[in-house]
């Protein structure tokens, strides 16, 4: 009997993507506009409404924030699992953004001393976004390749992978890596009165790091690009994922560039959910990929 891959919303898979799959569940997590209490479920079929709508409400100003999965939440999805005879993989938001990977673990612990005939096992994926999502889709495939892989031998993948899944963006507008504390108010006030935009990453231990900065939106999506000139194992062979805080036309222009300059044949391209869009805010703009022995993270914060 196969088993299933447990994953956080955090992922921003498409619906689509997760519909076609075998065996994952994707949890619902909530996050706040202006104190209102909200569910990113990416199963709810005007998901990318809401998505577009609640960039539309930061653009106007509005307060975000977001939770984390907690242990009851995690048993309440993986227990019906067990209940009916599966054993259980989870893949979590990375522990260097937040206490959901810390959660899951302990929901794991606990439910397989409850069900000692079923195993449950938890990996921290320390990714985000479709970041995530791509190190989703790389422990599935290793699941369902030729007769299929075991638990033990793709939690034992997932570890291996996961500072090969390298992320890099930049965002629109300073001012939510400001309220997040990621940037000083006067390093906010002087990147705004040049039209500073930052290039991000996600390092070695799932931390958000601030890695250059760049004169103008156009020379921050060059720069991602060059990331991928750098980094990128064979990107020819590879997919690549591409995520966007409502900017669907940059997006596009990453897309082209990929195909044209490196030979990139599979893309996927979707929102940034709430959770992290949350935090990042509208205009950010990612790419996802694989380099070879995790040299794209770079050095730890």
């Amino acid at each position: 009997m196969s088993f299933w891959i447990l994953t956080d919303a955090c992922c921003d898979l498409p619906a689509e993507y997760i519909n076609r799959q075998h065996f994952l569940k994707v949890v619902p997590m909530v996050y706040n506009v202006n104190d209102s209490e909200c569910l990113h479920d990416p199963l709810n079929t005007d998901s990318d409404i809401r998505t577009r709508d609640f960039y539309n409400q930061m653009r106007s100003g509005a307060m975000t924030h977001t939770a984390q999965i907690n242990e009851q939440v995690w048993t309440e999805y993986t227990e019906p699992l067990l209940k009916k005879g599966y054993d259980v993989l989870i893949l979590a938001f990375s522990s260097g953004l937040s206490s959901t990977a810390h959660s899951a673990s302990k929901a794991a612990e606990a439910l397989s001393e409850k069900y000692p005939d079923r195993r449950v096992v938890s990996v921290d994926s320390l990714c985000a976004s479709t970041g995530e999502g791509l190190f989703v889709h790389h422990v599935i495939r290793y699941r369902d390749q030729g007769e299929g892989h075991s638990l033990e031998e793709c939690a034992q993948y997932a570890s291996e992978i996961r500072h090969r899944i390298i992320h890099w963006f930049t965002v629109e507008d300073m001012v939510y890596l400001k309220r997040g504390g990621r940037i000083s108010a006067a390093s906010y006030i002087a990147a705004t009165m040049l039209n500073i935009k930052p290039v991000l990453n996600v390092d070695p231990k799932g931390h958000l790091v601030n890695r250059m900065k760049v004169m103008g939106r156009k020379s921050s999506l060059k720069a991602l690009l060059s990331m991928v000139g750098k980094y990128a194992d064979h990107p020819e062979e590879q997919v690549f994922f591409i995520g966007h805080g409502d900017c669907a036309e940059d997006a596009a222009w990453v897309a082209e560039k990929l195909r044209r300059d490196f030979g990139v044949k599979e893309i996927m391209t979707g929102y940034i959910g709430p959770v992290i869009g949350a935090h990042a805010g509208p205009g950010t703009l990612a790419v996802f990929f694989m380099d070879k022995a995790g040299e794209g993270r770079m050095d730890a914060e």
